[in-house]
């Protein structure tokens, strides 16, 4: 699988068994068979796309979607304050178009597995084509609802952004192995103090809460100073354990 990138830095998701075509052109079948990355393509209008091995980002980046997805500046603390790794087992409530799902997948590895649950049937059915057209095999969509029950166990970690995920403390509980994570994405503070009190009845022995504010840098050769605008409050994390 091949990404295309043109001159206006816009990326294209290649079957090579197919022409290509865009508003700058065609690119022969033929012809993409033999793209490498690095390898610089010309349409027919003689205009060049460089060709890239995607990874997650660019896949996350082009996919279909049809609702609001995590940022990196979130996506990277849940993974990092977790220690999540190779051969892990992970439960994602709340699918959507499947970026989380592919973050993770990312992580863990072809050892590693991750079951990811979703109420919406036309959510899972977009997330269950993404994964297809990206040929990702250790992700197995779930179109059910988490509160009915986690069927898996012996979990490294569960990931919830749910409008209520006080509702399913107690089967994530039941379903992580001693020292796994449970970890909350919750835009409201309101769903940060229920989840509070529900965690610690539940029998979790750790909660912290977090937010990651991001402002990046504009460095330019007349000066350097930060942006105007920045990623501000996204959404609250939360971070539990079994102990």
């Amino acid at each position: 699988m091949l990404i295309l990138i043109d001159q206006r830095e816009k990326k294209y998701l290649v079957n090579e068994d197919q022409d290509f075509h865009s508003d700058l052109g065609i690119i022969k079948k033929e012809v993409l068979n033999e793209a490498k990355p690095g390898s610089i393509l010309l349409s027919h209008l003689s205009k060049e796309f460089k060709v890239i091995e995607p990874d997650v980002n660019d896949f996350i980046e082009i996919m279909e979607r049809r609702c609001s997805i995590l940022l990196p500046k979130d996506i990277g603390i849940v993974i990092s304050y977790t220690g999540l790794g190779c051969g892990d087992s992970v439960v994602d409530a709340g699918t959507g178009a499947g970026a989380m799902a592919l973050h993770f997948s990312n992580i863990v590895g072809n050892t590693g597995k991750i079951y990811s649950y979703e109420i919406r049937e036309d959510f899972a059915t977009i997330a269950q084509k993404n994964l297809e057209q990206f040929g990702i095999s250790n992700i197995e969509i779930k179109n059910q609802d988490v509160k009915e029950g986690i069927q898996e166990s012996h979990l490294d970690l569960v990931f919830l952004d749910l409008p209520k995920p006080w509702e399913v403390a107690q089967q994530a509980f039941e379903a992580l192995k001693i020292g796994g994570w449970l970890v909350v994405y919750a835009p409201y503070i309101d769903q940060v103090q229920i989840l509070n009190k529900t965690c610690k009845k539940t029998g979790f022995k750790y909660f912290n809460c977090l937010e990651c504010i991001l402002r990046e840098i504009e460095v330019k050769s007349k000066g350097t100073r930060p942006k105007t605008r920045m990623l501000g409050h996204t959404g609250y994390l939360v971070f539990c354990r079994k102990l």
